[in-house]
């Protein structure tokens, strides 16, 4: 018996406001087996976060509504403050910005854009302890 889950047992909770971004993102997870729910901005990330309860969160930092940042501290909130969110963005991140973000207690990763499949599924397989 081995202790790895099963992919199709995991809800990943897809966030960017970038329909042609979402739309990847969604074919990595889903051809990897996971489940999948989507939002384009901040609050419905957050709505979504909360009533969903996914295993893990792709997070682009720049969206409307919200900023990332907003998102990060909102989703430290009760129910969802166990959820490990992987950040992914496109806008040039300064070191220390980078090293900001990863110190956020439910942040797991940083992955920049344009978004390297292969990577994005081996970060999300080890952080939810799955394999494909």
């Amino acid at each position: 018996m081995n202790d790895f889950g099963k992919p199709s047992e995991k809800l990943i909770l897809i966030v960017d406001d970038d329909d042609s971004v979402r739309e990847l993102l969604e074919f990595v997870v889903k051809k990897e087996g996971f489940k999948v729910e989507k939002a384009s901005d901040g609050k419905e990330a957050i709505d979504k976060a909360r009533t969903v309860s996914p295993d893990l969160i792709l997070l682009d930092l720049m969206l409307p509504k919200y900023g990332g940042f907003e998102i990060l501290r909102e989703l430290q909130g009760y129910e969802t403050a166990e959820i490990p969110i992987i950040i992914i963005t496109g806008k040039y991140t300064d070191r220390s910005t980078a090293d900001m973000i990863k110190q956020e207690p439910n942040v797991k990763d940083f992955i920049e854009k344009p978004v390297k499949t292969n990577l994005l599924a081996a970060t999300i397989h080890k952080i939810l302890g799955t394999r494909p």
